[in-house]
C-alpha cells in the first residue's frame, strides 16, 4: 500500500464483452498487484458480459496509468471512481 498522503482509494469497474479479453486484463492487473486491495469477477453468461470490480490504493498517476492500459484492451469498458481525498 501507499503512504496515506500520496495515495487515493479507487474503485475500477471493468466490463468485458469478450471472454478472451480477461487474460489480458488479468496480466495488466498483475503488473499493478501491489496496489490492489481486492477484486471480484462475475461472469454474466446470460448477457455474455464479464464484470470485474477492483479496489486499488495508489497515487493518482498510477491509477490513471492502470485505467489507461485497461481501457486499451479490445472489447473492454473501464470506469473509475475515486475517494474524495
Amino acid at each position: 500500500m501507499c503512504n496515506a498522503t500520496d495515495s487515493r482509494v479507487a474503485l475500477v469497474g471493468i466490463l468485458l464483452s469478450n471472454a478472451n479479453a480477461a487474460e489480458q486484463v488479468n496480466a495488466i492487473l498483475g503488473e499493478y498487484s501491489q496496489y490492489v486491495v481486492g477484486r471480484m469477477g462475475l461472469p454474466y453468461r446470460e448477457k455474455n458480459v464479464h464484470i470485474i470490480s477492483v479496489v486499488v490504493d495508489a497515487p493518482n498517476d498510477t491509477i490513471s496509468a492502470l485505467c489507461g492500459k485497461l481501457g486499451m484492451v479490445p472489447d473492454s469498458n473501464v470506469k473509475v471512481m475515486y475517494t474524495k481525498a
